[in-house]
């Protein structure tokens, strides 16, 4: 049987195990510090001087001190000194400092990227996929015939997006 969880790294119970409430313990705090997490900063490499029990950071790919072999995990300080969690595809927080969502993608922690196929506000959509380019006009005798089709096509993509009511 795995001494821990194949997520999060959450240490289970073993049978016949003396102390369990310890083991206990230690998986509520590791789920404490991961489960909707809010962290002070991201990609910080130097452990701060006086942490407050229940603040958290993202380290950074060059930890030094107490924080060393933990690069781009989550780093949470508790009554008990650090606990770690190591990023998981997929795993977000919010910064703090940056009052934005932040997401383990591809081996790296990435700040305030969102993707999704659009967005909708009051049930509209307002962005959608990106529309094929717009061609800008060119000189010639019918610069304004040419201009008016270019506004045209701008109106019908911010149309397209919901950014202008049609």
């Amino acid at each position: 049987m795995s001494e821990t969880s194949a997520r999060l790294g959450l240490p289970l119970l073993q049978p016949g195990q003396a102390q369990k409430e310890l083991t206990h313990n230690e998986a509520l705090t590791l789920l404490d510090l991961a489960v909707q997490a809010g962290v002070v900063a991201v990609g910080v490499n130097v452990p701060p001087a006086s942490p407050v029990v229940g603040q958290a950071w993202v380290v950074g790919n060059a930890p030094t001190g107490v924080w060393s072999g933990h690069a781009q995990a989550l780093a949470g300080w508790t009554e008990g000194g650090w606990r770690f969690v190591a990023a998981r595809e997929g795993m977000a927080v919010w910064s703090i400092a940056g009052a934005r969502e932040t997401r383990f993608v591809d081996g790296a922690w990435r700040v305030g990227m969102l993707t999704g196929s659009g967005v909708t506000i009051d049930g509209i959509r307002v962005v959608g996929p990106q529309h094929a380019a717009i061609a800008g006009p060119i000189s010639g005798s019918v610069v304004d015939a040419e201009a008016r089709a270019v506004i045209g096509a701008m109106l019908a993509a911010l149309r397209a997006h919901g950014l202008i009511a049609s």
